[in-house]
């Protein structure tokens, strides 16, 4: 079978220009910002093309590059007209560059006077000044490090910043990675004209990103392959739902206009939307994972499928969860249909144990707020939200370590994995029996004594009891039967 090539698909539109640099070339980036560009660039006449720098000594690009950096993207999904299967080769990527392999071509890149955007995706990590990096290293270790000695580039060429929109899943991402570039250039010297280039002359812009990339669909081939006609080893796998929240001057939507023709939102503060995806995605996966887990499913769309999980998860984000949400409630009830539809994605097979890894923190992080902020406004305990909670007690009391030293929970006599930090392992590990009270005062765990909110305690306990007395899918439905 013919590899994927430009000769293969000469309908495919491609820019003329480089307007981007992409720092990554993993899946993420390939089937969201790509993906967008390439919607900006097909249907609205759009040239905005892509330059790949590959972060790491070893990665993709040169994959890319064997098949003229085309790939396909195949967005697969449940919408409200059902299941979707949406496929197209994107064209937005020009050319790849290894910094590593030749240091020389990643700084020519500065001299390209149409380059104006600069994305990237690192990982969480990524953003981080490490006060290692040097000026002459080729490249420089570090994604900080690597931009600044670009950014430095283009200053002495006497030529125009960028708008800088970093994709990593870190709180003010926009704001740490301009923080960690101004004190790069401050550790080399690089003098006041710079710095001052680098704070008027370039927007770092904080974004919010949304969306399940599952990759390559590696067990699927070669029957993927089959139905394409071709043969393509960058094959991109993604949900249709996408949300990309862009926080800066009214300038950056007028230069790229991607709300155009996707689901882009240009804001002056993306705190929000943040807010509304913690709360509202994430927590209700927080919510609903370990009781369904220990009610004996395994995946999301078993819960979806469920006749009382299902019922319990809507009931939580629809009366307990939406209402706390600071934006309007008919965005917050499109957003709430949309999770619905994501979790019943028939080709996404997620896995609960995956969510439930590190519970505490994230139960924490997603739904403790939630919880206070219902409580504040009602004087009572949002009912399923505190069932997670009871969920956790149960899903983490007793765990032991295995032979390997790994904690482990029983569900119906067979072990289960628990991963969390150790000080959680080594308390739940000592409690023999769930214990409403020792869990909930234990402030090491939550930061805060939980027993201070007014009725969660006894909300817990009582929960508890119902489990101990009948089973956990009966204590489920007393949350949200009326």
């Amino acid at each position: 079978m013919e590899r994927l090539n430009k000769a293969l698909v000469p309908q495919v539109k491609r820019p003329q220009n480089i307007r981007v640099m992409q720092f990554g070339e993993g899946g993420f980036l390939r089937a969201f910002v790509d993906e967008m560009l390439d919607n900006l660039n097909t249907q609205c006449g759009g040239d905005y093309g892509v330059a790949i720098v590959q972060p790491l000594e070893r990665g993709m690009c040169k994959m890319l590059e064997e098949q003229d950096c085309l790939y396909t993207v195949m967005l697969r999904g449940r919408e409200e007209s059902g299941d979707v299967k949406k496929v197209k080769v994107v064209g937005t990527v020009l050319k790849t560059i290894e910094p590593y392999a030749d240091f020389q071509s990643y700084l020519d890149l500065a001299k390209v006077d149409t380059l104006r955007f600069i994305v990237s995706n690192t990982t969480e990590a990524g953003i981080v000044y490490t006060g290692t990096d040097n000026y002459d290293d080729k490249p420089q270790p570090s994604y900080p490090g690597k931009l600044t000695r670009f950014l430095h580039e283009r200053f002495l060429l006497g030529k125009p910043g960028f708008i800088i929109m970093p994709c990593e899943l870190i709180d003010d991402n926009g704001y740490h990675l301009k923080d960690a570039v101004l004190k790069t250039a401050e550790q080399w010297k690089l003098g006041d004209e710079f710095i001052s280039w680098l704070k008027n002359d370039n927007i770092f812009c904080s974004t919010l990103v949304d969306r399940i990339v599952t990759g390559f669909p590696r067990k699927e081939v070669p029957g993927v392959f089959e139905e394409l006609g071709y043969e393509d080893q960058q094959l991109d796998t993604a949900e249709p739902f996408g949300l990309w929240v862009i926080e800066g001057p009214e300038q950056v939507k007028k230069e790229l206009p991607l709300d155009q023709v996707n689901p882009v939102i240009f804001t002056d503060n993306v705190k929000p939307y943040k807010l509304r995806k913690v709360r509202m995605l994430n927590g209700a996966h927080t919510t609903m994972v370990l009781g369904a887990y220990l009610a004996g499913l395994d995946t999301v769309g078993e819960c979806m499928a469920d006749k009382d999980v299902r019922p319990f998860l809507e009931h939580a984000l629809n009366d307990e969860i939406m209402p706390n949400v600071p934006l309007p409630q008919d965005e917050v009830k499109a957003f709430a249909d949309a999770v619905m539809l994501r979790f019943e994605n028939p080709f996404n097979r997620h896995e609960l144990l995956s969510i439930a890894l590190n519970s505490v923190s994230k139960w924490t992080a997603r739904v403790l707020p939630t919880l206070k902020d219902y409580q504040k406004k009602t004087g009572e305990i949002p009912a399923c939200l505190a069932f997670g909670l009871t969920s956790l007690i149960c899903f983490y009391t007793g765990i032991q370590p295995n032979a390997a030293g790994d904690y482990e929970g029983l569900r119906d006599g067979k072990p289960y994995p628990v991963k969390d930090d150790a000080h959680v392992l080594t308390f739940f590990s000592g409690l023999k029996t769930p214990d409403a009270h020792a869990v909930l005062s234990n402030t090491a765990l939550w930061g805060e004594d939980l027993t201070a909110i007014p009725g969660l305690e006894d909300k817990v306990a009582a929960q508890l009891k119902d489990i101990a007395d009948g089973c956990i899918r009966c204590a489920m439905r007393k949350t949200f039967e009326k």
